[in-house]
């Protein structure tokens, strides 16, 4: 085609001056209207198909923006701002693999552009491509270093990847360009993973001071006062959770939590029935079993019954009904827990010549971890945050070691006829993990790990006993939390660790720590390993 020919079929002046005013002026529907009128006289008009591709997204039809936009790049293949809208365009409407196409494209003709690295990044991080994504991000910022939105999303990369340090940098360099409620909230979010409590409090209070309906910031305020006892603050910071978002799951869930833990079980169910979150349906059946509602309970229970059997909370109640009323348990997940306790031994912990233990009795005793309230341990602490996200070399030594026997532990067992076992993490993983330090008469009361798979304990620490003692032993059993009793007898297991032992279980399974009289301090780290999604599940 000449070059006259081409011209031919483009508006002239006068006719493209209302179309690009309509644009400018925000008037998008307009600007619609007046470029497809152009394109019925001249299809090939760059100009009307630009500003219809832009005016679609414009108005939230990125889909229908895509078609335009894609002969505006037929039309002029060398054009970095033709790639540039097309794969914003493609991103917006939820095709990654085009639009991961289309910004390299965009960074082919302009490797300098900060925006599309960053817009690379956030379409890797959407497909699970970490280290891409990482990458891209690092990138982005060393050509515009005040690019908040790579900063801040590079840090969610690194604190989902237990490097909380380089993730607490990342969004101190967010506010420090400028303040910004997201902000404040990633960093307390961050402090919390790290075991810093009172810091992670300040940050949620500076979201707030931004953005005062901050919902999330609120509730996770009120996770924060709760962990620390302040009991009454932690109340008023989920109602104001509720005031800013009144369907809001987490904070009626944490305000049933505070009622059940009150013994208000009747008081907690509508709130646990409201939050529609988490575990909230085992909550409701544990209320309802508790107070001997036994009717309702199984009414309730059918529900389970029907859905996977992925659910340590609704195992450990079938588990207990069951053996009340001398029945079988119908639930897969692990209908024999006590069978699937196993005690075994870190040899890198008492070996001659290793320090590891030396330097994580160190690291208990000297970072800065802050300690949880916890209602169920007497005489002794509790750190908070996931002990095994933090940096100190040691606590990432122990937490390989345990891995290496947990892969053990699901070989050994590989044969077991339940969930449990048969969904058991191919790959394990800490989803929490933490210290408990108890000194003279120190002992924790019976209690599960709901939001675990396999839980366990690793002993740093013990009192010396005699063999036949019980003192600081660790109890199993299918009785436990004060759950109504109408059998006479529960099967129950006791193990006597040493310093050095490791134990693995069911989440599901009971367990209580017994007193000690030895004026020595007693120290563990617990943990529970669990796959992607394996709690909290949905029956009415």
């Amino acid at each position: 085609m000449s070059a006259q020919a081409t011209t031919a079929r483009q508006p002239g002046p006068a006719q493209a001056q209302p179309l690009l005013a309509a644009l400018q002026q925000g008037r998008f529907a307009e600007a619609e209207r007046l470029a497809r009128e152009l394109l019925r006289q001249f299809p090939e008009a760059m100009l009307a198909l630009s500003v219809l591709g832009t005016s679609l997204a414009q108005m939230g039809r990125p889909a229908e923006a895509v078609e335009p936009l894609t002969r505006v790049l037929r039309l002029a293949p060398q054009s970095a701002e033709a790639h540039f809208n097309l794969a914003a365009a493609l991103t917006a409407a939820g095709r990654p693999l085009e639009a991961e196409s289309a910004w390299r494209q965009v960074l082919a003709l302009n490797p300098r552009l900060a925006v599309a690295h960053f817009n690379l990044g956030a379409i890797l991080q959407g497909a699970g491509r970490t280290n891409e994504a990482m990458d891209c991000y690092r990138r982005a910022i060393e050509l515009q270093p005040d690019l908040v939105p790579a900063i801040g999303n590079l840090g969610s990369l690194l604190q989902a990847a237990g490097r909380l340090p380089e993730a607490i940098d990342c969004y101190r360099r967010c506010l420090a360009i400028r303040p910004d409620a997201r902000a404040h909230f990633n960093l307390g979010t961050a402090l919390r993973d790290a075991g810093r409590l009172e810091p992670a409090a300040a940050s949620y209070r500076e979201a707030l001071a931004l953005e005062p309906a901050y919902a999330e910031a609120w509730n996770n305020l009120g996770e924060i006062e709760r962990d620390l006892g302040q009991f009454d603050a932690a109340l008023a910071s989920f109602a104001a959770a509720l005031r800013a978002r009144p369907d809001y799951g987490p904070p009626h869930y944490n305000t049933g939590i505070y009622l059940y833990d009150s013994g208000r079980l009747s008081e907690a169910i509508p709130h646990f029935e409201a939050s529609r979150h988490e575990d909230w349906a085992e909550r409701v059946l544990v209320c309802l079993y508790k107070t001997s509602q036994y009717q309702a309970f199984r009414e309730r229970f059918d529900a389970f019954l029907a859905a996977p059997h992925r659910s340590p909370m609704a195992a450990n109640l079938a588990a207990h009904h069951a053996a009340n009323f001398g029945l079988s348990d119908p639930y897969r997940f692990c209908p024999d827990p006590i069978g699937h306790v196993w005690h075994t031994r870190v040899d890198a912990l008492t070996e001659s010549g290793n320090d590891l233990r030396a330097r994580l009795l160190a690291d208990i005793t000297q970072a800065q971890i802050d300690e949880r309230n916890q209602g169920r341990l007497h005489h002794g602490v509790q750190s908070a945050g996931n002990l095994f996200k933090r940096p100190e070399r040691s606590f990432a030594e122990l937490a390989a070691l345990i891995l290496e026997h947990a892969r053990a532990y699901a070989r050994h067992f590989a044969g077991s006829d339940c969930v449990y076992i048969r969904d058991f993490p191919r790959e394990p993983a800490f989803n929490s993990s933490w210290y408990v330090r108890m000194r003279q008469g120190g002992h924790l009361d019976s209690h599960i790990h709901e939001t675990g798979w396999m839980s366990g304990c690793v002993y740093l620490d013990m009192p010396s006993r005699k063999e036949d003692e019980d003192d600081a032993c660790i109890e199993f059993s299918i009785d436990g939390d004060h759950y109504p009793r109408e059998a006479a007898h529960f099967q129950s297991l006791t193990l006597r660790p040493l310093t050095g032992d490791l134990v693995f279980f069911p989440s599901s399974l009971f367990h209580r720590t017994l007193p000690f009289s030895a004026p020595v301090e007693r120290t563990c780290i617990a943990f529970d390993i669990a796959p992607p999604a394996a709690t909290g599940s949905e029956p009415a």
